[in-house]
């Protein structure tokens, strides 16, 4: 197995086939500080890369180590260093600290080799499959390499927490230990060329302690601790070692948040957020959960649930593209006198927009004018029909003819796709959200909202924008839909599981439609006083922006979650 590895490593170099991303000293140097070891710890390094993690542990005195690389260009000052793959190495060791930072690499993304690799692994094929990633096994494989009480330090990316496919994963750590510490990294930049949130986090290998009741422990047994502490750091800035040292002893920090978790259970998905905010997920999910479940869904045995979502309630459509947004703004033409102003069938050829920036949460604040001319027309027609257009297009041209042509020709007076635009014309109120939206840290109380707002029918948006419409068949009012979607529990929601890259939320039209609705039970007076309570709120609010109507919106949410 090695030397294939080898050879095929010989010709992929750039391919980083390995998953290597190699380890800051500064971040090195803070992971070996959360050890709780003595100087004659046994250690192993399962990826040991350049040897950072070996370097520092022996300038402070820990010399009984053990390192596995594949890569035997890698780490040559250090003899003890072992060239061969940690996966399928036979190590009849255990250790009393196991740290590092183990490759990660998606199934799809894996080599041939390493997916051959895997397929005779016992430890792969007993906990995990093709959906799951490499970095797994290495978690895995190192807590069954560990002493009881033993500690795994790892730093990886953050997905393996709350996915599905990681499930058997974190059953067995549940199953085998606890976690002391963790650390968060959302925009950090820890990598180069790694934009995923980054944790570091401290495990402890207490299968003894999870069997024993507590009063049944030994005086000298380590005792888990009810609560994990958790920092998280949101600042796109690098980490030095003061910012470590605060973050670690949870000291007043900007960009940081801190937590105390309680310890992570089986068949769930592991938030990062306070039980306060964990059991206010939990209520929202119990009320939209479908009465008849599908058990197709009930994979590797979790415990997942089909909601009722606003994909089942509303029709959802990311905005036209024009290719060149500035060129096709002309709202500054309505402003001149008429003898300078436009002609009548330039007035009408224009588009009603509301640009992200100018959504806030519940209503928009602007109206933007674009320039739309139906495709078709001849080049000297729409010059003689639109001169001020044209004359406005001139300073343009050159980057509007480089615009992605999407298989066509595009005239360059017009829309380069027009998606979704069927739905846009119908005569309905829309909700629109930003297609990108920062979260703003939570710990400073500046923000627990996203921008959902309502405008008129002949309202469109733009490729920053995504609408929702309300279909036909909804019973729930267009007020009720959009006071929920403003609601603080959604943005929470959100937060945990939406698509979520480095500190911005996407809103394109599948994580818009997976949020979880609360329908109304037309058979329950209290909830259909509830919503039609909300629904009047709702358009009071927008007429008068009075933020006691949000109060009592947000309060009649409550009520009708049952957490009031």
């Amino acid at each position: 197995m090695g030397v294939t590895i080898k050879q095929n490593w010989e010709a992929s170099r750039t391919k980083n086939k390995f998953g290597q991303y190699f380890t800051p000293k500064v971040v090195a140097g803070f992971m070996i500080e959360l050890a709780d070891i003595s100087k004659n710890s046994t250690i192993l390094e399962p990826s040991c890369g350049e040897g950072v993690f070996l370097e520092l542990l022996q300038q402070k005195g820990f010399n009984n180590l053990t390192a596995y690389e594949i890569d035997d260009d890698l780490a040559q000052d250090f003899s003890n260093v072992r060239y061969e793959s940690f996966v399928s190495a036979k190590i009849n060791s255990t250790f009393d600290l196991i740290i590092g930072n183990p490759p990660y690499i998606r199934w799809k993304n894996l080599e041939e080799d390493l997916k051959q690799e895997l397929s005779i692994n016992p430890i792969w094929n007993k906990y995990f499959n093709s959906l799951c990633d490499y970095l797994y096994i290495f978690i895995l494989k190192s807590i069954e390499l560990l002493n009881e009480n033993g500690q795994l330090i790892f730093i990886c990316p953050e997905y393996w927490m709350n996915t599905t496919h990681s499930i058997s994963l974190r059953n067995y750590m549940v199953a085998n230990g606890y976690f002391e510490e963790i650390y968060h990294f959302n925009e950090t930049p820890i990598f180069d060329k790694v934009t995923v949130s980054i944790v570091i986090f401290k495990f402890v290998k207490s299968k003894k302690a999870a069997e024993r009741r507590p009063t049944e422990r030994r005086p000298t047994e380590r005792r888990p601790p009810h609560k994990i502490k958790v920092a998280k750091f949101y600042a796109n800035q690098k980490l030095t070692p003061e910012t470590l040292q605060k973050l670690k002893f949870q000291e007043d920090l900007k960009d940081a948040e801190y937590l105390q978790v309680s310890q992570f259970k089986v068949n769930e998905r592991w938030l990062l957020q306070s039980d306060e905010v964990r059991q206010e997920l939990k209520v929202l999910e119990n009320n939209c959960v479908k009465k008849h479940q599908n058990p197709l869904l009930n994979l590797f045995n979790e415990n997942k649930q089909e909601f009722h979502t606003i994909g089942d309630i509303c029709d959802i459509g990311n905005g036209l593209v024009s290719g060149l947004d500035k060129a096709f703004q002309v709202s500054y033409l309505f402003d001149l006198p008429p003898s300078g102003g436009l002609r009548g069938a330039e007035k009408n050829a224009t588009l009603n927009v509301v640009k992200a920036k100018d959504l806030h949460p519940f209503f928009a604040s602007s109206i933007t004018k674009y320039i739309f001319i139906d495709e078709g027309l001849a080049e000297s027609d729409f010059i003689e029909t639109y001169p001020n257009f044209n004359e406005h297009f001139q300073k343009y041209k050159e980057d509007l003819a480089k615009r992605y042509q999407y298989n066509r020709k595009i005239n360059y007076w017009e829309w380069v796709f027009l998606r979704n635009f069927n739905l846009f014309k119908s005569n309905q109120q829309r909700i629109f959200v930003p297609c990108k939206e920062r979260i703003s840290n939570r710990g400073d109380g500046r923000k627990n909202h996203f921008r959902f707002a309502l405008v008129d029918s002949g309202i469109f948006p733009t490729q920053d924008v995504t609408a929702i419409f309300k279909k036909s068949s909804t019973k729930e009012s267009i007020e009720y839909i959009l006071a929920y979607l403003n609601n603080p529990v959604i943005f929470d929601w959100l937060k945990c599981n939406g698509i979520v890259k480095g500190n911005i939320v996407e809103f394109s039209e599948k994580p818009i439609a997976s949020i979880p609705f609360k329908l109304i039970d037309w058979n329950n007076s209290d909830e259909v006083l509830l919503h039609d309570r909300i629904t009047q709120l709702t358009k009071h609010y927008l007429v008068t922006k009075e933020r006691a109507d949000l109060d009592l919106i947000n309060h009649s949410f409550n009520q009708l979650f049952e957490i009031a």
